[in-house]
């Protein structure tokens, strides 16, 4: 029996083209990075919610793509991001944790889910932005669907245009899940700071020019706020949870009694407000003495605050007799 040979121009090694890239093991696989039945804490959660008013229900979890973040760090160094935003931690019930996933993975999702991580990540923080700022509603479902009611206006376009009609594709939504868990386990992209706003750069709205553009990521230009109501000190809203419905809110307020969305009415409200706040803070008189504190009924008894009290001290600017002459001499030599 006769075997075909087969010449190779050169040898068998394969290019650098044609060689497969290994994938890196999973820390669970990984010798002395796990214990048994560690795998089970890298499996993918599930916390979505059924919605209603014609939204979809999500898919379930599959296979997420882990991609890198599409913006160099040398890129991101660019940015003219200013503080970063302060650590978020969905609390609350589980009902509100479920929530806050289901509300935030929609608006990545609607809003950029071909983006790269760092074009998700980055409208992730903007709600959480929100969520932070006393100008906005106190919760990620309450951010997301601010201004649903509306059939224009809204503060995220998906939540009025009927987007939320389409069935999500189950890829798209799972990374666009795994981003809004990173997020609310305490995940804070940095490169965008404090920023509130964003649009696509297909567009520039009036507003634009008013705000400080941080920068641009992938198909979204991100701006923050000037003075007061951007800093730092501003974002004090503590998240407790109590997460509304994640699902549009029912149309039922007209146009004219709709609430004012404005990015530049929003900031002349805050700073208006903390005038306000700071005028009626009550101010202390100077070298004022702070009360007397509370005593125990046996220390009371013994004399109270007298106890504590310096006795006998000199006047301010009093010398002793015996110090009257101090330096001076004794007699003339």
């Amino acid at each position: 029996m006769t075997v075909p040979a087969f010449a190779a121009p050169d040898d068998w090694a394969m290019s650098a083209s044609d060689q497969v890239a290994i994938a890196n093991p999973m820390p669970f696989e990984t010798p002395g990075e796990s214990f048994p039945g560690s795998a089970f804490y890298y499996l993918a959660d599930t916390p979505d919610l059924p919605v209603g008013n014609g939204a979809v229900n999500a898919p379930t979890a599959g296979q997420a793509n882990d991609g890198h973040l599409a913006l160099a760090a040398a890129d991101a160094r660019q940015l003219d991001a200013g503080p970063a935003a302060r650590m978020m931690l969905a609390t609350g019930s589980i009902t509100d944790k479920l929530r806050a996933q289901q509300c935030l993975t929609q608006a990545i999702y609607y809003e950029a889910a071909t983006e790269s991580d760092a074009g998700q990540r980055a409208v992730a923080q903007v709600v959480l932005n929100r969520v932070a700022h006393p100008s906005y509603p106190n919760t990620v479902c309450g951010v997301v669907f601010q201004g649903s009611e509306r059939q224009t206006g809204c503060q995220f376009s998906f939540t009025c245009d009927g987007a939320m009609a389409r069935r999500p594709s189950p890829m798209w939504w799972d990374r666009a899940a795994r981003i809004a868990r990173e997020a609310l386990a305490g995940s804070v992209y940095r490169p965008i700071g404090l920023a509130t706003h964003y649009h696509t750069i297909q567009i520039h709205p009036y507003w634009a020019d008013s705000l400080d553009h941080v920068g641009t990521i992938g198909a979204h230009r991100f701006y923050r706020w000037r003075g007061a109501a951007g800093r730092a000190a501003a974002f004090s809203n503590r998240y407790v949870g109590h997460e509304p419905i994640p699902a549009p809110h029912p149309r039922t307020v007209t146009a004219s009694a709709a609430p004012d969305y404005d990015p530049l009415a929003l900031a002349r409200a805050y700073e208006e407000a903390l005038q306000a706040a700071q005028k009626a803070a009550p101010t202390s008189a100077p070298n004022a003495v702070d009360p007397a504190p509370s005593y125990a009924p046996a220390v009371e008894a013994r004399g109270g605050d007298d106890l504590f009290t310096g006795q006998n001290l000199p006047a301010s600017g009093g010398v002793r007799d015996e110090y009257a002459r101090s330096g001076q001499w004794i007699a003339q030599p």
